[in-house]
């Protein structure tokens, strides 16, 4: 997942690139050919005319300079209405750098209000899927760096309009290969239109045989012709919930960012919450902790760590979070053994861009006070408060607030979901969202969620003339912040099945303790300090990856069990309820992110997460492998 750039040569001020041996746009004016090919022969101004609702998603091949991206944008500003909303996806072996990317869109001053916010996003731009919004949620643009024959395979989206750009298929034959066209109709329904600059014979053969009707029409500039058409596969569209409206049960991180993730979308949300103010149980500390805990490689932990980080700190970006409730300082992990420094060695090898390495000299400069290990240090990490937080998700006009109510039972009557509590009536909705924690499993529909929960205490330090010169978070097995409110936070315990949630002194003992692994200049300070702290319950699964997504019909299922090669569309789901649930403790990076996927799921907008990943969160995934549908559970999302 290291970053492989673009490699540029700049020829009269325009962008070259040396890896395809070709230019990025037409030399004659790379604006007009975005209009003329893109824009005009997808018919996008008459079809934003007419559309007055929902999501309209525009797939690209080749993201190159944004130039595409900008001028659909430009015009969807100028013709959309403004309860729709555009969704553009593009797909980029080698990406521009930030510099680079700054250079060529300077090229365009009268895009400048659209390059600069769309340069405010572009950072840590690694393989994978990358998340940007802009416009108050207006306009969504869906990175997929990586080979295009390898990232659209993993894109659960519904395409209305397809840019078939990147460098001419003489230059990049790798691209143009039939199981590109294969995943265009894969993604495409009756209404899918396709442009491209290219007539080449392979292109249009290669379109015709998976279902598409090609056209030709002369060519912009020196080119003579330019394919264009539309999608003859028999494929419908699947519309969205006519009714925007939804329930989220429960006032914790995982329910308010699924509430505002929906809210954003223009859906009016109640919110369900059984204490007096949000986020009292596991998001209840004072500060939490943001970074990603990375272990290297592909697998779906360390994958969600890193999309649902990139993803957090983007949200951060759009809150209105002051000084006292976010600081972005940096976080300092140490290489407190032997496998920890393998750990550190593995990640920063793998994301140069995200992690430093230091040696315990520079960690101690970068923390203010004496450290013992070498470590290595997220510049981008820092600490939240969880409760601000949860108010500011909270705080989107779309969203109702509900406390002091207590959601027990859940009934689904004609096609509406109904949220009761001891029998009696709360609100209903097509939409429901459950993101109560280990209490997910308290109704009948969603009992098949394996959760559990996980004891953890915090210890508050107060403040001290030498604690005070603590300048990042410091992070072991443990972690100790920076001052907040005259206080330091120090934690957790970790005590599996434990539901207690008494504040204990032997706990306070074991946080302490760790102080000589994160700070042992600091040990003696607080050897007779009274200890005040808060314990909580971490919900977990049993293979430590969260619950996000739809849930299938238990009862069903387990009368006529499916085959492990069963579409997706055709198993028995329990239409319009969902779970985001089992974030443990990382809730900060992974709960908004499985709130997006959740949110895009519902609208059938494009995933901001791999189809692998999906699969690997989905909530059923327990009960199917109990059933040895270990395969299906795997591919569930693929379909």
């Amino acid at each position: 997942m290291s970053q492989i750039h673009a490699q540029l040569e700049w020829r009269n001020a325009q962008p070259y690139s040396s890896q395809y041996g070709d230019v990025y746009f037409s030399t004659d004016d790379g604006w007009a050919e975005t209009e003329y090919v893109f824009l005009q022969h997808n018919q996008l101004e008459q079809r934003w005319q007419k559309l007055e609702s929902g999501t309209f998603t525009i797939a690209e091949t080749g993201f190159g300079t944004g130039l595409n991206f900008l001028c659909a944008w430009r015009l969807w500003q100028k013709h959309a209405s403004k309860t729709a909303r555009l969704h553009f996806v593009s797909t980029e072996k080698f990406p521009l750098n930030h510099a680079d990317l700054q250079q060529a869109l300077a090229l365009w001053p009268e895009f400048k209000a659209l390059s600069d916010a769309l340069l405010q996003q572009y950072e840590n731009i690694s393989n994978g899927f990358h998340r940007l919004i802009f416009d108050e949620g207006h306009v969504t643009l869906t990175l997929l760096i990586g080979d295009a024959n390898q990232t659209l395979p993993q894109l659960k989206a519904q395409v209305d309009a397809w840019f078939l750009d990147g460098f001419a298929p003489a230059k990049n034959p790798e691209m143009w290969q039939p199981a590109l066209f294969q995943q265009m109709a894969r993604l495409s329904h009756t209404q899918t239109t396709f442009a491209t600059f290219t007539s080449a014979g392979e292109v249009k053969r290669g379109l015709q045989s998976a279902n598409f009707e090609v056209c030709k029409a002369p060519g912009f500039g020196k080119k003579r012709e330019m394919l264009f058409g539309r999608f003859i596969g028999k494929r419908s569209k699947i519309e969205a919930f006519q009714v925007k409206k939804a329930i989220v049960i429960g006032g914790g991180l995982a329910g308010t960012a699924s509430a505002e993730a929906l809210a954003r979308r223009g859906w009016q949300v109640t919110l369900i919450e059984r204490n007096a103010e949000l986020a009292q149980e596991g998001s209840g500390n004072p500060l939490g902790v943001l970074y990603p805990r990375l272990i290297g490689g592909d697998t779906p932990i360390n994958q969600l760590a890193f999309d649902g980080f990139l993803y957090t700190l983007k949200l951060l970006n759009r809150l209105p979070l002051n000084a006292k409730d976010l600081s972005l300082c940096g976080v300092l992990q140490l290489a407190f053994n032997a496998r920890e420094q393998a750990r550190l060695n593995k990640i920063s090898t793998q994301y140069p861009e995200l992690i430093q390495e230091t040696n315990k000299e520079k960690a101690s400069e970068l923390a203010g006070i004496a450290l013992s290990f070498d470590g290595a240090f997220i510049p981008q990490a820092g600490w939240v408060s969880p409760p601000a937080l949860c108010q500011a998700l909270a705080a989107h006009p779309n969203i109702q607030t509900k406390h002091l109510t207590n959601a027990m039972t859940l009934e689904k009557t004609n096609g509406v979901w109904q949220v009761l509590d001891a029998q009696k009536y709360i609100a209903e909705a097509p939409v429901v969202i459950v993101a109560g924690a280990y209490d997910t499993q308290q109704f009948r529909q969603t009992k098949g969620c394996e959760l559990s929960v996980v004891r953890g205490q915090i210890s508050l330090l107060p403040v001290t003339k030498q604690s005070q010169q603590i300048k990042t978070v410091i992070c072991t097995d443990s972690y100790l912040s920076p001052e907040r409110d005259g206080m330091h936070c120090l934690g957790a315990t970790f005590s599996p099945d434990d539901q207690d949630t008494n504040e204990r002194k032997s706990d306070h003992e074991v946080n302490l303790k760790q102080l000589e692994k994160l700070a042992p200049s600091l040990v003696s300070t607080y050897q007779n300090t009274e200890i005040q702290g808060r314990a909580a319950l971490r919900c977990v699964s049993s293979d430590y990856l969260p619950l996000a997504g739809a849930v299938l019909d238990m009862a069903k299922l387990e009368q006529t069990p499916p085959r492990y090669n069963t579409p997706a569309n055709e198993l028995p789901w329990l239409d319009g309820l969902y779970v985001n649930t089992a974030h443990g403790a990382k809730g900060l990076v992974n709960a908004p992110i499985c709130a997006e996927a959740i949110a895009s799921l519902i609208c059938h907008e494009p995933s901001p997460i791999s189809n692998s990943l999906l699969s690997a969160l989905d909530p059923n995934r327990f009960i199917l492998k109990k059933m040895g549908l270990k395969r299906l559970a795997q591919t569930i999302q693929n379909s």
